[in-house]
């Protein structure tokens, strides 16, 4: 062993095959564990497994539990009604850290870190051949479970290779932190979310006709669609009569990815109805939802795989990537309640925080940094509300996102709906309020440009090129931090014995006994809180809540009327039916 494992006792690379049909938990078949030092290693079949009590090895605060994509060993423990290891370290996450914004011609995957360090390739092939035979399930011969037991032995050995080779560019206190946000990963993708799936039966039953229908009641205003493809040259006709600046890829096409429509729909809320439409008809399946025998909606929460660190599920898996309208589906469970709870302006507050600008901080602070900023401006008095000067109030607002977002003047201009005099003074406004927030963010470009890095507090790092996008590098602090701190938030919650069903974004869907929600609540808004002030140097995030008791069913104000049109046309589509 190489430095820094010296401190820890016992360093025991771990791998588990397991079986995991779409939406339901894992199912163990093998484990195979080595310790590096003394070389001892263990190998247990699917039956031993389950008569045992805890793990085969040491687990405590003087060991050290090594995996590559640990949230699935880690389930694997609560499948088997394990507990969790004290310490552990993924290779995936680190690799992924010390590689971020590099291309990689094999990827992030283990062969491809393996390649990475110079180390012998797995026989794919056979890789494949395995992951099927786990995936069939059991019985398994003599034969079969010497191959699983030794194909999960060489992931092990890889591992040691791969673990040998990062150890001394590891930073592992803070890789222990990411690997502390792992065991919450594997918490929360086990409790999952509690899904209605007689209506989504029902919609699965009607969905060809519920999307001709949806095409013909909610395009009739846009004429964007031909039948149901989205049509890319309707759509850039509908952008310039409705004078909506796009971003563009490289390549001068309009960049048309879930993000760039979520970002454009903040800015242009008339964008909704356009986009939840694609969305739901060329982004989703609904037999694609991944819905276990126990009504729970589960899929990989595929943790630090955006480039800021952020998790990245399957949009067509997971019910928080699909439309908003279906999120409807979401029901809390008989006698549970569930709770959706989430950062007020988080990004505001982070970089206020993060650069110190007393202004922007005193405006965050004052519950609506919007209206504070307008009246820093002076162009709203004292005593104005967001009942009296609305409209300043929004331009102010888009104001203070388009500088998040890096956008200039002529972009802010089409957003607010003025000329752009106005936009270059709302940004003179905005340099002149917050003179710290510039220095921090011109600073933030200015670094990264000259090192090649970019990190956060905790050390979440992305390697940026000389041809690197100011308006990323400039967003990225916000981001990465609010990524940061989202991990922190679900570790709190998690080891104060919350159930998290999922995270989105800047914000934790939790379900607690109808007696007990609010405590949960109060306990989780507590752990946010604590995040923030972790990041953030002491300044504390404010955060809202949505409570919903059974029977009541989750509503995202966004997604209400498309999920109020659908349930017109299924019951119309019914009454159709009956009298057929």
């Amino acid at each position: 062993m190489q430095f820094p494992f010296h401190d820890f006792h016992e360093v025991w690379a771990v791998d588990f095959e397991f079986e995991a049909k779409p939406g339901n938990l894992p199912n163990p078949i093998c484990l195979v564990a080595v310790e590096l030092a003394s070389k001892r290693s263990i190998r247990i079949f699917q039956d031993e497994l389950r008569s045992l009590k805890s793990p085969p090895y040491p687990i405590g605060p003087n060991s050290l539990f090594v995996a590559f994509y640990s949230s699935a060993e880690l389930g694997c423990h609560l499948a088997l009604d394990w507990p969790l290891p004290v310490n552990v370290l993924d290779l995936f996450v680190e690799f992924r850290n010390l590689t971020n914004g590099l291309d990689l011609p094999a990827g992030a995957s283990l062969l491809g870190a393996l390649l990475y360090f110079g180390h012998d390739p797995m026989d794919s092939i056979e890789k494949n051949e395995m992951r099927q035979l786990a995936l069939r399930g059991g019985p398994y011969n003599a034969e079969e479970k010497q191959a699983l037991l030794d194909y999960c032995e060489g992931d092990v050995l890889a591992l040691c290779k791969l673990l040998n080779s990062m150890g001394p560019r590891l930073d592992l206190p803070r890789a222990l932190l990411r690997g502390r946000y792992m065991k919450a990963v594997a918490r929360i993708e086990r409790a999952g979310v509690p899904i209605d799936t007689a209506s989504l039966t029902v919609l699965q039953e009607h969905w060809e006709n519920i999307q001709d229908e949806l095409i013909r009641r909610v395009d009739a205003g846009h004429g964007i669609y031909e039948g149901r493809s989205f049509k890319h040259d309707r759509f850039v006709r509908w952008l310039h009569e409705h004078q909506i600046p796009w971003p563009r890829l490289p390549s001068g096409n309009l960049a048309l990815d879930e993000d760039t429509f979520h970002l454009m729909e903040r800015m242009h809320p008339h964008l909704q109805a356009v986009r939840q439409l694609r969305a739901t008809l060329s982004q989703m399946r609904l037999s694609d939802l991944a819905v276990g025998h126990d009504r729970r909606n589960r899929t990989l929460l595929s943790p630090f795989r955006a480039r800021t660190g952020r998790n990245q599920p399957s949009n067509s898996k997971y019910i928080f990537g699909t439309a908003v309208w279906l999120r409807s589906l979401i029901e809390a469970p008989p006698g549970k309640g569930i709770a959706y709870v989430d950062w007020a302006q988080q990004e505001f507050g982070i970089a206020a925080a993060l650069s110190s600008d007393p202004a922007m901080m005193e405006a965050y602070a004052s519950g609506d940094p919007y209206l504070a900023f307008a009246k820093q401006a002076r162009a709203i008095p004292p005593d104005g509300t967001k009942a009296t000067h609305r409209t300043i109030r929004d331009q102010f607002k888009q104001c203070a996102l388009a500088v998040l977002f890096g956008m200039g003047a002529d972009s802010l201009a089409v957003n607010i709906g003025a000329p752009v005099f106005q936009s270059r003074e709302l940004l003179r406004f905005h340099h002149e309020t917050y003179p710290k927030f510039w220095c921090w963010s011109d600073a933030a470009v200015d670094y990264s440009m000259l090192y090649g890095t970019l990190h956060t507090v905790f050390g979440w790092t992305i390697h940026v090129g000389p041809r690197a996008n100011p308006r990323m590098l400039r967003n990225f602090p916000m981001q990465a931090n609010g990524a940061e701190m989202l991990r922190l938030a679900c570790c709190f919650a998690t080891e104060r014995g919350i159930t998290v069903c999922a995270t989105v974004h800047d914000a934790l869907l939790i379900e607690a006994p109808i007696a007990d929600l609010e405590t949960a609540v109060q306990e989780t808004q507590n752990a946010m809180a604590e995040a923030s002030e972790c990041v953030l140097g002491g300044f504390r995030l404010r955060s809202d809540v949505k409570l919903i008791r059974h029977p009541d069913r989750f509503e995202d104000e966004r997604g209400k009327r498309m999920w109020a049109t659908i349930r017109d046309i299924v019951n119309e589509l019914r009454a159709v039916g009956a009298c057929a």
